[in-house]
């Protein structure tokens, strides 16, 4: 295919198609705040954390206290999408010309640039940083 020579009506993968709104079991043991990343660790859902083979599922929509509870009691309700998080010190934080790259889990409420040599799972794509406060918008979740 060559490229545009003309306006065209792209179509878009996402608002209609795909669910941004999930529900998934939670993992026993733990506390999901709402506003926390949550991912998924063998097949249950706790709090973003520094670790490998975890899978960033999106922003937890209401609190789950599962501490007393078993795995897969309670279920929790996970939106996808753009959010904003807290950046990174240091070498690892995540400028405005990052825009684009991956981020990566430091803890349910903080992305960094790099994955510390292999120490932390990819959160998603850095979208832009807040010029004001420094806060990391990124789009998490849907798999990525």
């Amino acid at each position: 295919m060559s490229a545009t020579t003309q306006e065209r009506n792209t179509p878009q993968y996402g608002v209609d198609t795909i669910p941004q709104l999930v529900s998934r079991p939670a993992a026993a043991g733990v506390l999901l705040n709402q506003g926390a990343i949550a991912v998924l660790r063998a097949g249950f859902v706790v709090p973003g954390q520094t670790g490998t083979g975890l899978v960033v599922l999106g922003r937890v929509e209401r609190t789950v206290d599962n501490r007393d509870g078993v795995a897969g009691a309670l279920e929790v309700s996970i939106r996808m999408g753009v959010f904003k998080y807290g950046n990174s010190a240091g070498p690892d934080a995540i400028g405005r010309v990052n825009a684009g790259a991956n981020c990566y889990l430091v803890d349910d409420q903080t992305l960094a640039l790099t994955d510390d040599a292999g120490k932390r799972s990819r959160a998603g794509t850095i979208m832009d940083v807040d010029p004001l406060d420094g806060g990391v918008w990124a789009l998490l979740g849907l798999g990525l």
